[in-house]
This record gives structure tokens, C-alpha cells and sequence, in this order.
């Protein structure tokens, strides 16, 4: 696993002059970090060879013949010849003795039964050779860590902690898309297509040992062994966060034609997710929600919630989504309140939830927050920002930057509700691990995730 992450040297085998063409885009990828142009775009760091026998340069690199014609040492090859021809490219990787393959090709297992033989004798001479591949029928996989895009994704996603397993190529490019706009942090991303050889549970109990991965998140489809997934789960100490597609029976079908697996009955996988220890999330938008949250913020009990908002109303939306899910509000002494009093509106609720009143500026939520969690009945907190002409978006949001570093043990998430002008608080607060949303439910799923 080691050269599929941290090779030092990747040949992509079938790397093309045609922009459209998979082979350019990996071969951009490494050289670029991305197709597109992104600010978190980078070079690969180690060398990096490309392989067409019918062109002399690509994209500035000198073109082999073949994969054996490379005079260097070849870690990790990355195939994007039709599936036709990869017999032959697959016994020059054997014969270069390189450490590990990506085959990005489809027309494999997915196809039906020649698709599948043809995939079987491939992973049958890897085996014998002792190499590693990821795929075919596959995204390929990036390393933020050291800029490795060995991948046909789009552009290069920040740098973070949360990693992504993905069975759905085509979702974890528009997942990257996504991350660049929003700023989402990855440590890596892998798409295992068939998973010929390496699964899902492979990828799991490897990224288990990753000390750049705090968080794992895996798009499901289908595990051929379930015993084995559930095993790599239960050892694994990493948060895992996992959305299972195939409900129902045309979801089971469509998977089927996909990745060419099979699905089963999502009850079972339900049953052995949560048996396993797994955060199941109902959307990729919920799975990335939680993610972040685990990410950023310790663990802690549920036995006391406090709420500090400036809109009434979404302090009670709040408090329903906390009781919805079984989240236990903290109930605060008088004496707390007594000493609030002269530092709040004289209209504050004195109350969980804690409404500072809609003209609240950062000293009353400075107040509110440190004084709530000095309390030892208050375990963790939900601050919400509603948008008034008064609102100081950048100045609450410090204010609970500051209040999170005296108290670092109790977990906070935050729902600022807006758009362009609450905007620079929920960045502020993103850049300083407080994790934002724009919706007070989603701040709440996220919580409980902490809560577990």
C-alpha cells in the first residue's frame, strides 16, 4: 500500500496528446495537480514518466516505448490502455517489477462474464507478482499529503483530515469540485471501482494506520466480504462515516451494473454498519457534515447541550432537532443566570436555549458562551448566528474561537443562517476547526455524531 500512496516515481501507461483523453488528464494531473486551474493545485513530488510508443514528448515529458524502456525504478503504474490491451501492459509492469498498479480502464468485471475473466487473470498474474492494484474501472486515488493526483479528478482538494473511500468515481469528482469551493479538507481520496484485488476493507484498515486521516468516509455500493469489512471496522479507532446506496431494489440493480457486484439487502448492511461502530449518514452532504464535525472537535457526553443564538425562532428549531434525535439539553442553575443578567438585554431568555435577543453583539455572545461552558453541567455547545443590521458576523465568530481555546475539551458546532454577508464569520470559524452550517439541522447531526 505504501508505493500505491508514496511512490517516488508513477508511469502512466497510455498517456495521450489528446486534452480529452483520460491518459492527458492523468499526466496533467501529476504534473499540475489538476486539470483545471485551482488554487490548491500542486506538482507531484516525485519523478514522473509517460509511456505511449506512438509519441516522441506529452506535456513536456519525454515518451517510452513501453514501461520496461524506462531507464528509472517505476513505484506505482498507472494504466489507462483499453481493456483489450492490458494483458500485455500488465506483463511489462510484471517484468519492470513495479510495486503497484491503478488501472483506470473499464470494461472489466462490470461488463458481464468475459469482462470478468479477462479481470480475474490480470488480478491472478498482480498476485503471483506480489503488486498491489487499485481498480480497474476506477477514478484512481490522490494524496494531499505529498501532491500525488494519480487520478483523472479534476483539480487537486485542500489539504485536511477526513479521508474518502469511494465505490463512484464520477461522485468524488464532483465531491473535489465541492471541497475546493467550500474549502473541505482531504487527506485522501481513493476510488476502488471493481476492487479486484484491494476493497474497501483494505483501503479502511490501511487508512486506519494513516496519521494524516482523523476521519474516514466511505461511499458504499457493495462489499463482496462482509466479515472482513466488519473485522477492519471494529479494529479500526478512526471515526468512520458511512452513506449506503442501493435502499432499494432498483438501487440493488443499478449497482449491480455499475461495479458489477452484488448488493444484498441494505437491512443487513444497516445491522453490521452499526454493529461495526459506523456513523451511517443519509446523504453525502450529512456524511461530510459529520466528518467535519469528528474532525475538528473532541467526543463527548451526551448529557448536556446548551444552545446560544440571537433569532428566537432558531433556537427552538434547534432545540426540536436536539430532541428529535434524543440530544439532552442542559438545565442551568439561577445563579448562572444572576450573573448574566447584568451583562445581557434586559429581554434574554434565561432560558437553554439562550436567545441573546437579535441586536447582540460579540461582548453578549463573548459573556453567554464562556459563562455557560464554564459550567460542568454543559458538555458541549450549539451556537447559532442569525443576520441583523447590527450583527458583527467576523466578531462572533471570535468569540467563539476564543471561548473554544479556554475550554477545549466540550465540542462546539456552529449554524450560522445567511448568505453573502454572514459569509466571512462561517470562514473565519472553518479556519480556526469550528465547524459551520448554514442549517441548524444539519449542526445537530453533526453534534450527535460528537456525542456518540
Amino acid at each position: 500500500m505504501k508505493k500505491l500512496f508514496e511512490p517516488e516515481s508513477v508511469a502512466v501507461i497510455g498517456a495521450s496528446r489528446d486534452p480529452n483523453s483520460v491518459g492527458y488528464g492523468v499526466l496533467k494531473n501529476l504534473r499540475d495537480g489538476g486539470f483545471f486551474i485551482a488554487k490548491y493545485n500542486q506538482p507531484f513530488e516525485g519523478k514522473v514518466y509517460a509511456v505511449n510508443p506512438n509519441a516522441d514528448d506529452i506535456l513536456g515529458y519525454k515518451c517510452y516505448k513501453s514501461v520496461e524502456a524506462i531507464e528509472g525504478k517505476v513505484d506505482l503504474a498507472v494504466i489507462c490502455v483499453p481493456s483489450k490491451i492490458i494483458i500485455p501492459v500488465v506483463n511489462g509492469c510484471i517484468r519492470k517489477k513495479v510495486k503497484a498498479v491503478i488501472i483506470i480502464s473499464a470494461g472489466f468485471a462490470e461488463k458481464g462474464e468475459s469482462g470478468r475473466i479477462l479481470q480475474d487473470s490480470v488480478v491472478k498474474k498482480l498476485n503471483k507478482a506480489n503488486i498491489t492494484l487499485l481498480g480497474p474501472n476506477c477514478l484512481g486515488l490522490i494524496n494531499t499529503g505529498n501532491k500525488l493526483n494519480a487520478s483523472f479528478a479534476p483539480v487537486m482538494p485542500p489539504s485536511g483530515n477526513v479521508a474518502l473511500i469511494t465505490q463512484s468515481g464520477a461522485l468524488a469528482d464532483s465531491i473535489i469540485d465541492w471541497a475546493v469551493e467550500n474549502s473541505y479538507g482531504f487527506s485522501k481520496i481513493v476510488s476502488v471501482g471493481n476492487s479486484a484485488q484491494k476493497d474497501v476493507s483494505d483501503f479502511l484498515e490501511y487508512l486506519g494506520r494513516d496519521n494524516l486521516t482523523k476521519v474516514i468516509a466511505i461511499y458504499m455500493e457493495a462489499v463482496a466480504d462482509g466479515r472482513k469489512f466488519m473485522r477492519a471496522a471494529s479494529k479500526t479507532k478512526k471515526p468512520i462515516v458511512v452513506i449506503k446506496a442501493g435502499k432499494t431494489a432498483e438501487g440493488e440493480k443499478a449497482i449491480g451494473s455499475h461495479t458489477g457486484s452484488l448488493a444484498g439487502s441494505y437491512e443487513v448492511y444497516e445491522t453490521a454498519l452499526k454493529q461495526s461502530g459506523c456513523i451511517i449518514a443519509e446523504s453525502v452532504e450529512e456524511m461530510f457534515d459529520v466528518a467535519k464535525a469528528l474532525a475538528k472537535q473532541p467526543k463527548a457526553r451526551n448529557d448536556g447541550v446548551a444552545i446560544v443564538t440571537n433569532g428566537g425562532g432558531a433556537g427552538v428549531l434547534c432545540a426540536d432537532a436536539c430532541q428529535q434525535l434524543g440530544i439532552k439539553l442542559a438545565k442551568i442553575k439561577e445563579k448562572v443566570w444572576k450573573r448574566l443578567d447584568k451583562r445581557m438585554h434586559p429581554a434574554y431568555s434565561r432560558s437553554n436555549p439562550l436567545d441573546l435577543v437579535g441586536d447582540a453583539v460579540p461582548a453578549r455572545y463573548e459573556a453567554a458562551i464562556n459563562e455557560l461552558l464554564k459550567q460542568k453541567e454543559v458538555k458541549a455547545m450549539v451556537v447559532i448566528q442569525t443576520l441583523q443590521t447590527m450583527t458583527d458576523t467576523i466578531g462572533n465568530a471570535k468569540a467563539i474561537v476564543d471561548a473554544h481555546k479556554r475550554f477545549p475539551k466540550k465540542p462546539i458546532v456552529c449554524a450560522f443562517l445567511g448568505g453573502k454577508y454572514t459569509k466571512p464569520g462561517i470562514t473565519y470559524l472553518e479556519a480556526h476547526n469550528i465547524p459551520c452550517y448554514g442549517d441548524v439541522n444539519r449542526a445537530v447531526k453533526a453534534l450527535m455524531a460528537l456525542l456518540k
